[in-house]
């Protein structure tokens, strides 16, 4: 079972993740967005490890929770947004447990990419960090593993694709031949969630 520590860890294990990657997410952004979404969110991430580290929530739940609001209140652009749904709506699903299985998590995790989903106006293929989180929340079913490898591949199947959605839509054809920076932060988080796991001893 997954306890309110584990998701600690996996968030700022996400932190440490995103503050390793932010030029490369920026750097993506450049070309096809406002060449900040790695800044944005190191930022966010870095609110959210300091917002944990003083009052660590008793519950996965209430860590999502927690972290979900820090984002919408520190990140600048869309990323806030739908990030911070993504981890509230999940955290949200969780309810009050104080452990929650790997089916119960990825349960739930569809239930904030669905969020994010509504709130954007995506879907698959529309070049977003749902092309990444929608085949991850399918594979998670089989293993974290599964889930990390899911969306580092769905996150690298946008380079093809011409964006429908968000500021790279505005790019029309130009937006072909680049990788999404925000299909690529959110396998950064997938990532980060199955390394939790294999640190805590293989699928909890």
């Amino acid at each position: 079972m997954l306890d309110a520590e584990f998701f600690h860890r996996w968030m700022t294990t996400t932190a440490a993740s995103v503050d390793r990657e932010a030029a490369r997410l920026t750097e993506l952004d450049s070309a096809i967005g406002d060449a900040d979404h790695g800044s944005n969110l190191q930022r966010g991430f870095t609110a959210v490890s300091a917002a944990l580290g003083k009052e660590p929530p008793g519950t996965p739940g209430g860590v999502l929770t927690l972290a979900g609001r820090q984002l919408i209140s520190t990140v600048g652009g869309a990323s806030g947004p739908l990030y911070g749904t993504l981890l509230r709506r999940t955290g949200k699903a969780l309810g009050d447990a104080p452990a929650v299985s790997a089916d119960e998590l990825a349960r739930a995790l569809g239930e904030g990419v669905a969020a994010v989903a509504q709130l954007g106006g995506a879907q698959a293929g529309d070049k977003t960090m749902l092309d990444a989180l929608l085949p991850a929340v399918e594979a998670l079913g089989t293993s974290f593993e599964a889930g990390r490898d899911a969306a580092q591949a769905g996150a690298e199947a946008t380079v093809p694709l011409q964006a429908r959605k968000g500021r790279a839509s505005y790019l029309g054809e130009r937006s072909i031949g680049h990788q999404d920076p925000g299909a690529t932060s959110a396998a950064l988080l997938i990532a980060a969630l199955a390394e939790t796991a294999a640190a805590a001893g293989g699928d909890a």
